[in-house]
């Protein structure tokens, strides 16, 4: 059975919404569909402008997209967008990991992709990597 995207995106910020809480952040909700970012949170006073995103394990990394994209637009005048003065934070929930990973947004590009490593890299590169557990907010188990 084919997802559609919507679903799937869903789901992700409900598994980010339960690690938030969890984690102890107040989770606030923007209204509509056209704002950009999903959620809003506060810590200790702190307010933070979240965008949502599913991640995939690929070749030991989640990798996720950064921006948004228009292909889907009849003559798109602009094919990515940035969220740069838009969101905070990145909060990315992979199945594969069942993780949940809360990255600032000045710690990623905002182009095209953006990765968090899992397993070492196979070249043994380790300067210039983003490791997952750094980011790693939660578990979460759904039964």
């Amino acid at each position: 059975m084919v997802r559609h995207p919507k679903a799937i995106g869903d789901r992700s910020t409900m598994m980010i919404m339960l690690a938030l809480r969890e984690q102890g952040f107040d989770v606030y909700l923007p209204f509509g569909e056209n704002t950009r970012c999903d959620l809003i949170t506060d810590r200790d006073g702190r307010l933070s402008r979240v965008q949502c995103k599913t991640g995939r394990l690929i070749a030991g990394a989640v990798h996720f997209c950064p921006c948004s994209t228009y292909g889907h637009h009849r003559n798109p005048k602009i094919q990515r967008r940035s969220y740069i003065g838009e969101i905070d934070e990145f909060a990315v929930y992979c199945p594969a990991t069942r993780a949940v990973y809360l990255i600032p947004i000045g710690d990623v590009q905002t182009r095209t992709s953006a990765a968090l490593r899992v397993d070492p890299a196979r070249n043994g590169q380790a300067r210039k990597i983003r490791r997952a557990a750094a980011y790693e907010i939660a578990k979460i188990d759904v039964y």
